[in-house]
């Protein structure tokens, strides 16, 4: 079993800020990362922009320049990758975190390599810094499984010329229907909601809209699909079921933390499904076991949750300079 001081699970840019922050105190924590550093970036939209400037995107006090106002995905790889570099960060990349027990006052951190092996760590604290992409809400209807149906969307070349239906009125699946729209999918936006939802970005909805207007993208309001079949999809709506054609579905209806993860490490889960910890301190309801990033973010959305999630790190290590003194 290797010894560790502190290990973080997940390489994030909030994984990330934590382990420059654990750093700065003395300490060499460990990062273990399931898949490859940031993961959840490189799974964005190809041609995606964030929300936030570059330099409310920075950690570990390496500027992030960028010729767009808005930095792009790309630029956010680039930037991470080399503040990971320049602090040295340890990082074991495709490494699977399966439990985390405590014993004896410590944490003991068992995963899977890439090759298949078993390893096991120990370590007096442990920050888990998962984020969300892994686990999508599930609309739990039929046909959800097939091949047509996706949670994410990278990007609109594959669906020129076919039927495309979008569930879900997020920034997300609006940004996703305007680029599927561009490259010549035929689009329809299926919606609980009753009118535009309040958080699409103000500069985007005029031109959404107008596009509803003139009917190059359908909307749907107070529908939600029931079904899903190879060549269609059932829809609920205010007059009633009825079916259109369709070749793929997009379901952008969110994320959630790995409540069971969180559950069997010993966290308490609150009643509206988010993980119980402090907000001055990042602590769970177990001593020595932190979050940090978007699994802490409830609401809110990643790209907009990096600005404030990139300061948990230091929250963490502040306490844990505390519980030292």
């Amino acid at each position: 079993m290797e010894r560790e001081e502190a290990i973080i699970i997940g390489a994030g840019p909030c994984g990330l800020a934590a382990a420059i922050e654990l750093q700065r105190i003395g300490l060499r924590p460990l990062i273990i990362e399931k898949n490859n550093m940031v993961h959840s970036i490189a799974q964005y939209p190809t041609y995606m922009h964030f929300f936030s400037t570059a330099d409310r995107l920075e950690i570990g006090d390496i500027p992030f320049t960028s010729p767009n106002e808005k930095p792009s995905r790309l630029e956010a790889i680039n930037y991470y990758r080399t503040a990971a570099l320049r602090h040295e960060v340890r990082i074991h990349a495709y490494e699977t975190v399966q439990r985390v027990e405590r014993e004896n006052g410590e944490f003991i951190v068992h995963s899977v390599d890439r090759f298949g092996d078993n390893c096991e760590y120990a370590a007096r604290y442990v920050v888990i810094a998962t984020g969300y992409f892994d686990h999508p809400n599930y609309l739990g209807i039929p046909g959800e499984k097939l091949d047509k149906v996706t949670h994410f969307f990278r990007e609109s070349h594959p669906y020129t010329g076919m039927e495309v239906a979008i569930i879900g009125g997020s920034n997300s699946a609006i940004d996703a229907a305007l680029e599927l729209e561009r490259a010549g999918a035929k689009v329809t936006i299926i919606y609980r909601g009753d009118t535009y939802s309040r958080s699409i970005k103000p500069w985007v909805r005029p031109g959404l809209e107008k596009k509803v207007e003139n009917g190059s993208i359908k909307m749907l309001f107070q529908s939600q699909v029931i079904e899903i079949d190879k060549r269609s999809v059932i829809i609920q709506g205010p007059d009633g079921k009825h079916s259109i054609p369709n070749d793929f579905v997009l379901a952008l209806t969110g994320f959630h933390p790995d409540r069971d993860f969180l559950i069997h490490t010993g966290v308490t889960i609150a009643e509206e499904g988010f993980p119980f910890f402090d907000e001055t301190t990042m602590e769970t309801n177990v001593p020595g076991l932190y979050l940090a990033g978007v699994v802490a973010s409830k609401h809110e959305a990643n790209e907009i949750f990096i600005e404030s999630g990139r300061y948990h790190g230091t929250k963490i290590a502040k306490h844990i300079v505390e519980q030292r003194s």
